[in-house]
C-alpha cells in the first residue's frame, strides 16, 4: 500500500470518527486518555496485561482515583469502550497509543522493557494503514531507534505501510484545572504523513496541537518540561536549608517573591520528589547524553539534591527528637501523614514517603501512616517490604501516643490543627500547618 493511499484512508477514518483506537496501558496515563478519546466518539479498545484490572474496568470500577466509576460507566455507555488482555486484537485498531511505564533500573539507566514488549505485541499483529503513537516519556531517539526496528521486523515499513509518531503525555493527576482534553499535544512523526495523521487525530479532542520536526524533538520536549521542574525544585530545596541557617523562612520568601508579576515562577520545597516523571525523566537524558560524550552536570546535581532531601528530613526529625524529648529514633513512634507522592491523589509511585518510612525503620523507629487516599501500600520495585501495610484510622486520641508526626503529603481535608493539638512534635515538610495558630512551638518546618 502506498503511503499516500494509506494516509488518505486513515485520515478519512479519523475525520468521520470511524477509526478504532487501541490504548496500551490502562493506568494513570492510558485510562484518562481512553476517556478523552471515547468522549470524541471514537471506538476504543483498552489493552492491559493485568487481567484483574481489565475485569474491574469492564465491570464499571476504576482502578485509579483520577478516573471515577461514573466516568468508566460513561465510557462503557454505547459500547464505545472495552478493556481486554487479548493483544491479538491490536489488529482491530487503526490507531494504537502506547502508555506504558518507563522506569529506571537499579543503575539509574532507562528500562524500556515495557515499551519494547508493547512494540513486539503490535508487530505480531501489525497491518498496513495503522498509526502507532508512543506517549510514554523517554529519551530522544527511542521512537526511531527502538520502536521502528521492532515494528519493521515483519517486513512492513514505517512511512510506507504503517505510520509512527511520538506525542508525550502531559497528565497531572490531582489537578482539577487540567485533564487530558484541556492540554495541548506536542506531536512529532517519522515523516510528514505520520505527523499529519497524529495531529489530525489529537485535534479531535484536545484544544491545540503543536507539530514539531521529528519524533526526537517531541521526546526532548517532554524531558525539558520535567527537567525544568526538577532543577527548580532542587534549587528551592537547597535554598530552604541555606535560609533556615540564617533564620529565614523559605515559605515566606516564596510567597513574597511570587508577587512579582514577571520574571519569577514559584516552586516549593518538600521531602523529596515523587511521581513517575520528575524523579526519573532527567536521568533518561543524562544516560542518552553519554552516548554523545556530553556532560549533564547541572541536571545530575539537581538529581543529587532532590535525592538527598528525604535523608535531610530524617536527620532533622532525629535531631528534634533528641533536643526536645531526649530520645533517638530507636523505639520512637512516628505517625506519617500522607504517603501519596502529591496531595489529593492515590498515586504513590516514587513517593519520598516510602524512603522516609524505610530510613526511619532502619534506625529502629516504629512508623505508622495515615492517608485517606491510600488505604493500603501497593507493591513497588524499590520498597517491596512495605507492601500490604494499611493506613491507621483518623483518631486524635490515639495520635497523642506518638512521639512525632511527620507531614509528608499535604492532602486537603485533613485537620492539621487537631493534629498539632494532639502530637507534641510535628515535622512539616509541606507547609501544611501554615494556618494553624495554636501550639506553633510544636511545629518544625523541615
Amino acid at each position: 500500500m502506498q503511503d499516500s493511499q494509506a494516509a488518505s484512508a486513515l485520515a478519512a477514518k479519523i475525520s468521520s470518527r470511524q477509526a478504532c483506537v487501541g490504548v496500551i496501558g490502562l493506568g494513570y496515563v492510558g485510562l484518562p486518555l481512553a476517556s478523552a478519546v471515547t468522549g470524541a466518539q471514537f471506538q476504543v479498545l483498552g489493552f492491559d496485561v493485568n487481567q484483574n484490572r481489565v475485569t474491574r474496568i469492564n465491570g464499571g470500577h476504576s482502578p485509579i482515583g483520577s478516573v471515577s466509576d461514573a466516568k468508566i460507566a460513561k465510557m462503557r455507555d454505547g459500547n464505545l469502550f472495552e478493556a481486554t488482555a487479548d493483544f491479538t486484537r491490536l489488529r482491530d485498531a487503526d490507531i494504537i497509543l502506547i502508555c506504558v511505564p518507563t522506569p529506571l533500573n537499579i543503575y539509574r539507566e532507562p528500562d524500556l522493557s515495557f515499551v519494547e514488549d508493547s512494540a513486539r505485541a503490535i508487530a505480531r499483529s501489525l497491518r498496513p494503514g495503522q498509526l502507532v503513537i508512543l506517549e510514554s516519556t523517554t529519551y530522544p531517539g527511542t521512537t526511531d531507534e527502538v520502536m521502528r526496528p521492532i515494528l519493521e521486523e515483519n517486513g512492513l515499513r514505517s512511512g510506507a505501510d504503517f505510520f509512527l509518531a511520538y506525542s508525550p503525555e502531559r497528565e497531572d493527576p490531582g489537578n482539577p484545572q487540567f485533564n487530558t482534553s484541556d492540554i495541548p499535544k506536542v506531536v512529532g512523526g517519522d515523516g510528514a504523513a505520520a505527523c499529519d495523521l497524529a495531529c489530525a487525530f489529537y485535534e479531535c479532542f484536545v484544544p491545540g496541537v503543536v507539530p514539531v520536526s521529528s519524533a526526537a524533538t517531541a521526546e526532548a520536549v517532554k524531558l525539558m518540561e520535567n527537567i525544568f521542574r526538577s532543577v527548580n525544585i532542587a534549587l528551592v530545596n537547597e535554598l530552604k536549608h541555606v535560609y533556615a541557617s540564617m533564620g529565614v523562612d523559605i515559605w515566606e520568601v516564596i510567597d513574597a517573591a511570587k508577587t512579582k508579576p514577571f520574571g519569577f515562577m514559584p516552586f516549593y520545597p518538600g521531602p523529596g520528589l515523587g511521581g513517575h516523571c520528575i524523579p526519573i525523566d532527567p536521568f533518561y537524558l543524562t544516560w542518552k547524553a553519554r552516548e554523545y560524550d556530553v556532560p549533564t552536570r547541572f541536571i545530575e546535581l539537581a538529581g543529587e539534591i532532590n535525592s538527598r532531601a528525604p535523608h535531610l528530613v530524617v536527620e532533622r526529625l532525629v535531631r528534634e527528637l533528641s533536643d526536645r524529648k531526649g530520645m533517638g529514633a530507636r523505639g520512637a513512634r512516628i505517625l506519617m501523614l500522607g504517603v501519596a507522592y502529591k496531595k489529593n491523589v492515590d498515586d504513590m509511585r516514587e513517593s519520598p514517603a516510602l524512603v522516609l518510612m524505610q530510613q526511619l525503620e532502619r534506625r529502629g523507629a516504629q512508623v505508622d501512616y495515615y492517608d485517606p487516599h491510600v488505604p493500603t501500600l501497593s507493591v513497588t520495585r524499590a520498597h517491596r517490604e512495605l507492601a500490604g501495610r494499611t493506613s491507621v484510622a483518623w483518631d486524635i486520641a490515639a495520635f497523642a501516643n506518638y512521639d512525632a508526626a511527620l507531614i509528608c503529603t499535604d492532602h486537603d481535608g485533613v485537620d492539621y490543627a487537631a493534629l498539632v493539638d494532639a502530637v507534641t512534635l510535628v515535622i512539616d515538610t509541606r507547609n501544611a500547618t501554615a494556618g494553624v495558630t495554636e501550639n506553633r512551638d510544636r511545629i518544625v518546618r523541615a
